[in-house]
């Protein structure tokens, strides 16, 4: 696929002069401002407690899905643990933490915490050392906190298997990045023209067309964005993931870069994709706070009933969005008790009005969580 006379959008003589058509994405923007208000506001309402808790989870998700995005799996309680840790957050007992985890939690952390604070080559080559503490990627020895040198040929995004690989994007070439970059850190620092929320969809597609690193360029693409958005918001806490919207959307996220790339420098397809998905972030977050709210508002409920830790446990698992039915057989699994113990703690939050058996058939009595009134 070409545009006009070259390969991809960045072999045009005007790039980076972006086009886009902002009256056509000007009610996306006003829709996830509008969102962003009222997500906010909301949270504002809700106490510091609860705010501390949803971006907890905002953060954990951002961590683990901008990893996932990548085909890297992270241990959960692993990166909630190191958030809740930096935030000083109480989830209780802390588990060990990952090296490979810290690393990503320092880079989204210090992209939003530290979103006003200039972007400098210096602070790049630290999240992607920090992305790759031991200096390989996977088995590979790769080049940390150093721009890549193309010395085993151009830098390319390809798939499938060697012999039939297909090639989706090729980098610009090495001795160009220091100015590429250059001129790049210079927007990223500067009062621009572009409304805040596109330039957070620029400055995750600029940088991830440069890919100026061996590995990494796709992360801290994405906190790049997070950073300008934080920037957008006034350096309010991140109370929803982006990062965990384009995993679900992985496979239109790649397509989009891809024609982006590979077109001209009218961007506004790719700046409406963005807007949309980061609309539905928002949305995913308003669902979530839901569910934080009635957590809290179960809790205080419960508050005059003396349980125990496995009722307590048990309780919270279901309350988090527990997968298939309570049985007394999944209580005895996940509270590590017997299966007369279980029974007794199912009995007891029957009496109490907590717990009511539901109607399914089945050779095994299923329990379900009152609903508050």
């Amino acid at each position: 696929m070409k545009s006009g006379d070259y390969n991809y959008i960045w072999q045009s003589h005007d790039c980076p002069n972006w086009q886009f058509d902002l009256a056509a994405l000007a009610e996306s923007i006003a829709s996830v401002s509008r969102a962003q208000g009222i997500l906010i506001g909301r949270l504002a309402d809700a106490g510091i407690p609860m705010r501390d808790q949803a971006s907890l989870s905002a953060l954990t998700e951002d961590v683990i899905k901008t990893s996932e995005i990548e085909g890297e799996i992270l241990n959960h309680a692993s990166v909630r643990s190191s958030i809740a840790r930096r935030l000083g957050v109480d989830i209780g007992t802390l588990v060990p933490v990952d090296r490979d985890v810290e690393g990503v939690v320092d880079m989204v952390l210090d992209a939003t915490a530290r979103c006003h604070d200039t972007v400098s080559i210096e602070r790049l080559f630290g999240w992607h050392a920090a992305l790759f503490p031991t200096g390989y990627s996977g088995l590979n020895k790769i080049s940390i906190g150093a721009w890549r040198d193309d010395a085993s040929g151009p830098m390319q995004v390809v798939s499938g298997p060697i012999g039939r690989r297909r090639i989706h994007f090729e980098a610009p070439p090495a001795h160009r990045l220091k100015q590429d970059i250059d001129r790049f850190l210079l927007w990223l620092n500067s009062s621009t023209n572009e409304p805040a929320l596109i330039k957070a969809g620029l400055g995750h597609l600029w940088f991830v067309t440069l890919h100026p690193f061996d590995d990494g360029n796709g992360r801290i693409a994405r906190a790049i964005g997070d950073l300008l958005l934080a920037r957008a918001e006034g350096g309010a806490p991140r109370f929803y993931s982006v990062s965990a919207q384009i995993q679900k959307e992985r496979k239109a996220y790649y397509e989009i870069l891809e024609r982006t790339q590979k077109g001209h420098l009218d961007v506004t397809e790719w700046l409406a994709w963005f807007l949309n998905a980061l609309q539905r972030a928002v949305d995913e977050a308003e669902h979530a706070l839901d569910g934080i709210l009635y957590k809290t508002r179960f809790w205080q409920r419960m508050a005059t009933l003396s349980l125990n830790e496995r009722q307590i446990k048990v309780l919270n698992k279901l309350l988090d969005g527990f997968d298939g039915k309570l049985t007394s057989s999944k209580w005895a699994v996940i509270a590590k008790c017997s299966p007369d113990t279980a029974l007794r703690d199912i009995n007891d939050l029957l009496t109490r009005g907590v717990l009511h058996k539901t109607n399914a058939g089945g050779r095994s009595t299923q329990y379900e969580l009152n609903q508050l009134t």
